[in-house]
């Protein structure tokens, strides 16, 4: 009997073992990382390039990669909150991660900016400060993107103008003379803030310094929306600046028939792609009147939820300087916002694709002039309160004077509601 106690001893003790390794492999072969990339599916072997770099210091971590497109991602990223499993890295446009940072769903990265200096000093911190809510670092720039102005020089020849509009006022000159038949003069794209400069250059802001208030509803706002109303109403501005929202206004540019076209850089390749004429000869690129624009970069970030910060702190610093940015830059036709990385990209870009290089000049002057990104956690509800209202006002639905009233209040319910 004893012999026999001792053998099945060790039988359970073997298995025990057994059972041990087993879970200590499985654990290992569990240890995972998952970035969530926004409408960079083409942007593979870069992307492979992270990783082979990440996994030369984190062996034992797989990463997994997910893509989602513009029109998607915000679905599928709520989703996977609600549903406990937010991936680790996110990249994200313009200003949807304020909401899940100031209900503590994104991990603040204060701590690592300040310790790795190496890295941090690489970083425009211009650009930078556009990912900080409450004194917290929430991201990282992946690529730069901000507004600018884009002018047909065909058109401008046409109607006898020599070169870019140099004030506001002017700016609506020149769209109301090339404003012919079914050409207009202006359009602007609306979404994410990107039209704000258009009130930054007449001096309006949309909230108080503290954020607690709406600050927009002045005469001068009135006075602004009024001469847009009627430059509207006059085919100066084309109305499509109100009511579209990517594919429309760039088209519109692509089709030859729009004097000026205020975007961010990314929309130049998109309507070069669908036109022959577009070429450094025929469209000039420049900053809005007062350099003013509106940032609309991507940033990595990292959800709170992570098993492995540190790891994945070091893939986010990959990724997004040294020969990571590099690849970024010229896979997706960038800026990063690694200040040595561009000096690169720029000979590069010389070479390569010199078209674009006038536009990529204009995303690192004025950095001092950004607007638009207030770091507001009620962002989205903001835009959803305000722009209604305005897009009544400019379409001739309702008075300049009742729509921003209107918008007032719709605005600051929002922003007292706890």
């Amino acid at each position: 009997m004893k012999r026999y106690e001792k053998r099945l001893g060790l039988v359970l003790a073997f298995f025990s073992i057994l059972l041990f390794m087993t879970a200590s492999q499985g654990m290992t072969e569990d240890k995972k990382l998952t970035v969530l990339t926004w409408n960079i599916p083409y942007f593979e072997e870069g992307f492979n390039q992270w990783v082979t770099a990440f996994n030369e210091i984190h062996p034992d971590i797989t990463i997994e990669r997910l893509d989602k497109k513009g029109s998607e991602w915000s679905t599928f990223y709520q989703t996977q909150v609600v549903a406990g499993t937010a991936p680790d890295i996110i990249d994200v446009q313009g200003g949807l991660w304020l909401e899940y940072a100031s209900k503590g769903g994104l991990l603040d990265i204060t701590d690592y900016l300040k310790r790795d200096t190496d890295y941090t000093e690489r970083i425009y911190p211009e650009i930078l400060g556009s990912w900080v809510f409450e004194g917290k670092n929430y991201g990282v720039p992946l690529y730069i993107s901000k507004t600018l102005l884009f002018y047909n020089k065909l058109m401008f020849k046409e109607a006898g103008l020599s070169g870019p509009p140099a004030s506001f006022d002017e700016l609506l000159s020149f769209a109301q003379k090339m404003a012919q038949g079914e050409k207009t003069g202006f359009m602007t794209l609306n979404f994410d803030w990107l039209y704000w400069p258009l009130f930054a250059a007449n001096g309006i802001e949309l909230l108080t310094p503290d954020l607690k208030k709406a600050a927009f509803n002045t005469p001068e706002a009135v006075a602004l929306v009024e001469k847009l109303a009627e430059a509207t109403a006059s085919g100066a501005i084309n109305k499509i600046s109100w009511t579209g929202r990517w594919v429309e206004p760039n088209g519109a540019f692509a089709s030859g028939t729009v004097g000026m076209l205020h975007a961010h850089a990314p929309a130049f390749l998109w309507f070069k792609s669908k036109a022959d004429w577009v070429n450094e000869e025929t469209v000039g690129a420049t900053h809005l009147p007062g350099g003013w624009s509106t940032p609309n970069s991507h940033a990595l970030l990292i959800s709170k939820s992570v098993k492995y910060p540190d790891a994945a702190w070091d893939f986010v610093k990959i990724a997004t300087s040294g020969a990571g940015a590099e690849a970024l830059g010229k896979g997706t036709n960038n800026l990063t916002g690694d200040k040595i990385v561009n000096e690169q990209l720029f000979s590069y870009f010389e070479k390569e694709l010199p078209a674009v290089v006038p536009v990529l000049k204009t995303q690192l002057e004025y950095l001092d002039k950004l607007c638009g990104n207030w770091p507001a956690a009620k962002d989205a509800e903001i835009k959803e309160a305000f722009y209604p209202e305005l897009q009544n006002a400019l379409l001739g639905q309702k008075s300049a004077q009742d729509a921003l009233a209107d918008a007032e209040k719709k605005v600051n319910r929002v922003l007292q509601k706890r």
